[in-house]
């Protein structure tokens, strides 16, 4: 029973340094900055990067360049470029209340459902 309230008591003081106060925001930094440094150190010494690749960007493209003025197909090649493009834009503009400087909240929707 000991072992338990002393456990308790060695949860609640961590907990208490990790919410309440910044002591340990360093140590956590830099535990997360060494297994970055190491995930990016594997990355190049493999020399090899995983791209997913999506078959179904181009017919969704086709899809809705039939609808689209000039300036707004303009527009969707610069997000069309990455997933993480896609990615960003979906983030960004893809909710009930968003408005985009050049697609009509029509095209915007219709963008948004498709990607």
């Amino acid at each position: 029973m000991r072992g338990w309230i002393g456990l308790a008591i060695i949860a609640g003081v961590v907990y208490y340094f990790a919410t309440e106060t910044d002591k340990l925001d360093k140590p956590i930094n830099d535990i997360t900055s060494m297994f970055t440094k190491a995930d990016k150190k594997l990355d190049s010494m493999t020399g090899t990067k995983i791209i997913r690749v999506d078959k179904h960007i181009p017919q969704v493209k086709a899809e809705i360049y039939e609808r689209l003025s000039t300036i707004e197909i303009r527009e969707l090649d610069g997000i069309f470029v990455s997933n993480e493009s896609i990615a960003e834009f979906k983030g960004q503009y893809c909710h009930s209340s968003a408005r985009h400087p050049v697609f009509s909240k029509e095209n915007l929707q219709f963008i948004c459902d498709k990607i």
